[in-house]
């Protein structure tokens, strides 16, 4: 793929991606009475989202996505809907992850030495470094398709970011995939400017470990987004989960654990200095800016070749038209894409502004971007 069509795919996919990434991962608390526990501080408990160890485990992880955002045949994963997985860790470094298929098997297994994705469509596996699943998502798929991280390390980059720009407070008990937890409530402080209300973290009170993290919106008591244990078996799992062997006629491709080529270096320092992408807010109200390399999304039908487009390109111009609407003001003119947790506006002269927060604070934002 040439580096326009690369330029043009990664301006169609990452600009809705972008809307859908403001958000957490969260479900929604387990059925059951409340338990009656100890009382404890808040304080406490975000200490122990942010610092403790997760046990060796085995359980299943649902998924659903409620973003308000239309079903893209482009890129399905960012269609609303539920998902569900199968995660085991010993809790010493080796995991597996599987996502069930109606007419394919994808399996992560990190066996303490070497990472292998295992794919069944292609019939591939690909060796991978020792910790790849440590990576805030996990690309078991040449297409796109990635496995959300476990619960635990969701919880812990979203309270890391919010702490200091939130009131916090315990809220009561709950049941989460059958254990009893305590519900952390992290609320935005009044001087915050975002259409985010608060995140609820479901702390495990035995382990102290996070089981649930769930985002809620203004206006609405159903989280946008959902992600979180439904099952959970804690203690030592069948070592053999950890151990995998490429079957029999399958194609193995070894990702070298090297760093980038200066090629790469350079492509990724010419992407970077053409981007300039600036940091406004703190908190809650962080919004990222931007510039499309190339002023990719202005005009892009006029500069696309003609004849027939390749069918690893996107159009750009009429997923935009679908997910997004027109809006101008005197920071110029453009397109707004909105979902429940945020929203992303594309200037017409490549100018990019994404954040958890309301469309004037967005384009406050990219009237500041030269």
């Amino acid at each position: 793929m040439n580096r326009r069509r690369v330029t043009v795919v990664a301006a169609a996919v990452g600009v809705v991606a972008g809307a859908a990434g403001l958000g957490v991962l969260a479900m929604p608390a387990g059925a059951g009475p409340a338990p009656v526990l100890p009382d404890v501080s808040a304080e406490s408990l975000v200490e122990s989202v942010l610092t403790a160890r997760p046990a060796a485990f085995g359980g299943s992880v649902e998924v659903a996505n409620d973003l308000g955002v239309p079903a893209l045949a482009d890129v399905p994963q960012l269609a609303d809907g539920e998902s569900k997985l199968r995660m085991w860790s010993d809790g010493e470094g080796r995991v597996r992850v599987q996502l069930p298929a109606a007419d394919a098997e994808r399996t992560f297994v990190d066996d303490g030495e070497t990472g292998w994705l295992w794919n069944s469509a292609d019939q591939t596996v690909t060796k991978l470094p020792h910790g790849a699943s440590a990576e805030p998502k996990l690309d078991l798929d040449p297409d796109g398709e990635q496995v959300p991280p476990d619960p635990v390390a969701v919880s812990r980059e979203v309270v890391a970011k919010v702490k200091e720009f939130s009131d916090v407070a315990v809220d009561g008990t709950a049941r989460v995939a059958g254990r009893a937890t305590y519900e952390l409530v992290l609320t935005p402080k009044p001087t915050e400017r975002t259409v985010l209300r608060e995140v609820r973290v479901a702390v495990d009170a035995e382990l102290r470990v996070p089981l649930r993290v769930a985002v809620l919106t203004n206006g609405t008591n159903n989280p946008a987004v959902r992600v979180g244990f439904t099952e959970l078996n804690v203690g030592p799992q069948d070592a053999t989960l950890f151990a995998f062997t490429p079957p029999p006629g399958a194609k193995v491709a070894e990702q070298q654990p090297t760093g980038p080529t200066d090629e790469d270096r350079a492509l990724a320092e010419g992407a970077l200095a053409e981007a300039r992408p600036q940091v406004h807010g703190e908190g809650w109200d962080v919004v990222i800016t931007a510039r499309t390399p190339e002023n990719a999304l202005a005009g892009l039908a006029e500069r696309e070749r003609p004849g027939t487009p390749a069918e690893d390109e996107v159009d750009v111009a009429g997923l935009l038209a679908r997910v997004g609407k027109p809006v101008s003001g005197p920071w110029g003119s453009g397109t707004l894409i909105t979902t429940r947790i945020g929203g992303v506006l594309l200037a017409d002269d490549g100018r990019v502004a994404f954040g958890a927060v309301p469309e004037q604070v967005l384009t406050e934002a990219i009237a500041q971007v030269k």
